[in-house]
């Protein structure tokens, strides 16, 4: 594929600003501002060399995260810290999730839309949700549940009980929650 057909697809300040989208990403995934940059710039060559796949179905952003997501997972497999098995126990008192984690029905905003909850707009508002959680929370529930690495590999790559990452994974989907009930009901 040409420079201009590169071009056609995404503007060099739109690049900058998804590079330093994936560079935050990877950087909190794997705590090395040095593997961070290596893995971003891998994903950006691979995208380059597979432009002509990018069949459009899908933002290009979204298409750069899913390169970079497999970069991650490889990356973490070949550090021998990547397990495929995974299980997600909920916490016993949870009032507001299901077994599987997901919000129960009766606690999620009554105005949620399918078209709501898959329009850009959403990702932008749970994106700025998500940069509001402190840290560790934001880092392990992104590997659980963006990059689905199973609790026990959570737990020894952040050196985390599993408690403590039942907690963590915990709050952080009840304040993803709060937050972005109060943005789609309310505006603010």
């Amino acid at each position: 594929m040409s420079k201009n057909q590169i071009n056609s697809l995404v503007s060099s300040e739109q690049l900058a600003e998804i590079r330093e989208q994936m560079l935050k990403f990877a950087r909190l995934q794997l705590q090395d501002s040095a593997q961070a940059e290596d893995i971003v710039q891998e994903t950006l060559l691979s995208a380059v060399k597979n432009i002509d796949k990018f069949k459009r179905k899908a933002a290009l952003k979204t298409w750069f995260f899913a390169i970079l997501k497999n970069k991650l997972i490889d990356f973490l497999r070949k550090k021998e810290r990547y397990i495929v098995e995974s299980e997600l126990t909920s916490e016993e008192d949870n009032n507001f999730f299901d077994s599987q984690g997901h919000w129960k029905m009766e606690y999620s905003p009554l105005d949620w839309q399918e078209n709501t909850v898959y329009s850009d707009e959403f990702w932008l508002l749970f994106e700025a949700c998500l940069t509001k959680l402190p840290a560790r929370q934001s880092r392990v529930f992104m590997m659980r549940e963006y990059l689905d690495i199973s609790s026990e590999e959570i737990c020894r790559t952040i050196d985390i009980s599993r408690e403590n990452l039942h907690t963590l994974l915990y709050r952080a989907r009840l304040q993803l929650q709060q937050c972005l009930s109060k943005i789609l009901t309310t505006g603010e």
